[in-house]
């Protein structure tokens, strides 16, 4: 049959059946994206009102006393936006660059020298610790780090327990896009080459995990970023506060301004949405890039 015989080709009826299970389906998936963009909308629509109009009725699009950019201003200054902000971007960018270096060699050290049994017991050993919740672990960290070394209140320590907390589930990820994606023939005809293992891994098989790379970039970002629980932790003068923590500010003992909380968290979600707006396209391809052995 040809192509032009195959297009022409009645398609096969669809059964009721199908057609109800497709519509439930639909109707499932748009009652679960409102329910996921519904806090969103809610700061969006609060952020450009007064107090008292968010008070009276949060979910009016326009408050009573109308349109307002007072609350961006008021929010800034009152949590010191700069330097909190400042602090979060060295935090993560740190930490996520630290996190892919680290985990997409140990990844390829593991996967290339399978019959190295360290190298499968650290493997073993970094799945199995995914599954240890990170508040079993709050109490022991505060006490040897803060108690015993002392080395608390500091951006580094902060960053490196980041690297620590993620680099099982990275390396987990590039274990398997390496396996799958990266043929050893490539390396191979590289080493005959006279390439050495340092150039081979960075000028063939790195930019080959591309995807990968994106995928576990976005996605320890947003973690680091938008973490509250371990700076809260690790990070007690003000001046190291990331935004997370500051936004605690706005939460006073007796009351509470919506307003600045609203803009506040618009502020601290914009640069991650951006940075997830550029590498999205990357995201899926990226999950699904060790799924499937071609």
């Amino acid at each position: 049959m040809t192509k032009s015989q195959a297009m022409a080709a009645p398609k096969a009826p669809t059964s009721t059946g199908t057609k109800i299970a497709h519509g439930v389906t639909i109707a499932v998936l748009i009652v679960l994206l409102l329910l996921f963009i519904a806090p969103f909308i809610l700061v969006l629509i609060n952020v450009f009102k007064t107090k008292g109009d968010i008070n009276s009725d949060p979910l009016a699009l326009i408050g009573e006393h109308g349109f307002t950019l007072d609350n961006f201003p008021n929010a800034m200054d009152k949590m010191n936006f700069w330097t909190v902000f400042g602090n979060s971007l060295i935090v993560t960018v740190s930490a996520t660059l630290l996190t892919v270096v680290f985990s997409a060699m140990a990844a390829y050290v593991i996967v290339r020298n399978p019959g190295w049994k360290v190298g499968s017991l650290l493997f073993a050993a970094m799945v199995a610790s995914m599954v240890i919740p990170f508040q079993v672990l709050m109490v022991p960290l505060v006490s040897v780090y803060g108690g015993i070394l002392d080395v608390l209140n500091s951006r580094v320590t902060l960053i490196l327990m980041h690297v620590g907390f993620s680099v099982s589930l990275t390396t987990f990820m590039y274990h398997g896009a390496i396996k799958t994606n990266v043929p050893a023939e490539l390396e191979e005809a590289a080493s005959i080459d006279g390439c050495t293992k340092w150039r081979t891994f960075w000028q063939i098989v790195f930019p080959l995990l591309k995807p990968t790379t994106a995928t576990v970039a976005i996605i320890n970002a947003m973690a680091f970023w938008n973490d509250y629980l371990l700076p809260s932790l690790v990070l007690g003068r003000r001046e190291l506060y990331t935004i997370p923590i500051a936004t605690r500010v706005f939460y006073g003992t007796y009351s509470t301004d919506i307003g600045l909380v609203m803009a506040a968290l618009l502020l601290a979600m914009l640069p991650i949405l951006i940075l997830y707006l550029f590498l999205q396209r990357y995201v899926v391809a990226g999950v699904t890039s060790g799924a499937v052995k071609g």
